[in-house]
């Protein structure tokens, strides 16, 4: 058995890896191939088989090995994010970026819920969907706006901060759904117990960062930490893994996703990152366990699905509503910066990326959902994710050409 599951795990690290590089070849975010490849493993048949069956993953020995990996997968992914977002820098982002993730979660999430409604959906199903079109990629977003020399300007610092509080909203929500799923029921009483257990365990976790700066520059031992040079011989990573599996842990005890235990723990020891860095050391992890992750989420898309008429209906107009509501609730909150530059905003805040496609997953597993509306939130994500390279550097082109008054070209002025 111990054979078998090697052989899967090269093949599937291979296929994952050359995916990868074709999409940074052809400027695509690599998670839209290794998604990709999933599908193709679940879908693509030859000579009658698919290629699940012919790996043999269908195997039940070597399905809790890979569902493991998928797990560990997401929440190191999730760890990372948080790593590279401390909870002082977000109080630096001003209020136009709380602005902007506020209303660009309000809209997004009540037109998903008006909208799952109207075809017919039942409350939980209509909760998870607008829980999906809430969240923004802070990793894709970055990537975009590095590769074209735009982190540093007003629009891009707004985007980031706002991509982030966007995901602490979405993450507390994430949280109340996952908990009224395990729950079991629906009504007034369960939503409020789970708010106050959700917003309570973040706020705990964000409040104790919000002290760790303060308690840094009044505690002699982390001064004399920050004066000492590092010893080759200790790494922070065994006690950031700690810091990460116990948070993660404490969230799945109170019956919340592990994934939202695992970013806050990224943005506490990220507190730390000046004299415990550990990014670095993260990437190797990463590289092995998050790609597993996506790959089964692709894996998990039966393409049947995407032939049924009423889920056609019904994903082209959860790709409409998840770009519209994002480009105006954005668009809105960054008003005050000008037209052009509020839509650089409005635009750069579209892609859902990885994080959509977790709530996804977990609205999966937990049985919330089946796998009509999966492939809907997959779809969404997948659009967006592609459709955000070229619409924020459009949007960037269009804010720096000059204006023009009455026909006049400024340059001409």
């Amino acid at each position: 058995m111990v054979e078998l599951i090697l052989v899967q795990l090269f093949f599937l690290i291979l296929l994952a890896q050359v995916a990868a590089y074709v999409c940074k070849k052809i400027k695509v975010p690599p998670v839209v191939g290794e998604i990709l490849v999933g599908i193709i493993i679940a879908n693509l048949f030859i000579s009658g088989y698919s290629l699940f069956t012919i790996l043999d993953l269908s195997n039940p020995n070597s399905i809790p090995v890979f569902n493991v990996f998928s797990e560990l997968g997401v929440i190191f992914l999730l760890f990372a994010v948080g790593l590279v977002t401390p909870f002082h820098e977000l109080r630096q982002v001003g209020r136009t970026a709380g602005l902007v993730a506020v209303l660009g979660v309000i809209l997004p999430f009540f037109s998903g819920l008006a909208l799952m409604f109207l075809f017919g959906r039942t409350t939980l199903e209509a909760l998870l969907i607008g829980a999906a079109m809430v969240a923004t990629s802070v990793g894709i977003t970055a990537r975009v706006l590095k590769d074209l020399g735009v982190m540093e300007s007003i629009e891009g610092r707004v985007i980031i901060g706002a991509a982030v509080i966007d995901d602490v909203l979405g993450l507390i929500v994430l949280a109340m759904i996952s908990g009224i799923a395990q729950g079991g029921t629906l009504n007034l009483a369960d939503i409020a117990v789970v708010a106050a257990l959700a917003v309570a365990f973040v706020l705990v976790v964000i409040y104790i960062s919000a002290l760790l700066p303060k308690v840094r520059t009044s505690s002699p031992v982390m001064s004399a930490l920050k004066k000492r040079k590092p010893r080759k011989a200790w790494s922070p990573l065994p006690l950031a893994l700690l810091v990460c599996f116990g948070l993660s842990a404490l969230a799945s005890y109170l019956n919340l996703a592990a994934i939202v235990g695992a970013f806050l723990a990224g943005m506490l020891f990220a507190e730390f990152r000046d004299v415990w860095p550990c990014e670095e050391k993260f990437g190797p992890i990463n590289e092995l366990f998050v790609p597993f992750f996506f790959l089964f989420i692709g894996i998990q898309v039966n393409l049947g699905e995407f032939a049924n008429t009423a889920i056609i209906v019904l994903r082209l107009a959860v790709i409409l509503v998840a770009i519209v509501t994002k480009f105006v609730g954005c668009g809105l909150g960054a008003r005050k910066l000008g037209a052009r530059s509020a839509a650089v905003v409005g635009v750069g805040m579209i892609p859902r990326g990885e994080v959509g496609i977790i709530v996804a997953s977990i609205g999966l597993t937990s049985g919330v959902i089946g796998n009509d509306l999966f492939t809907v939130v997959v779809a969404m994500s997948l659009v967006t994710t592609l459709l955000a390279p070229w619409l924020i550097t459009f949007a960037f082109n269009r804010r720096n050409r000059p204006k023009k008054m009455k026909g006049v070209d400024l340059r001409q002025l």
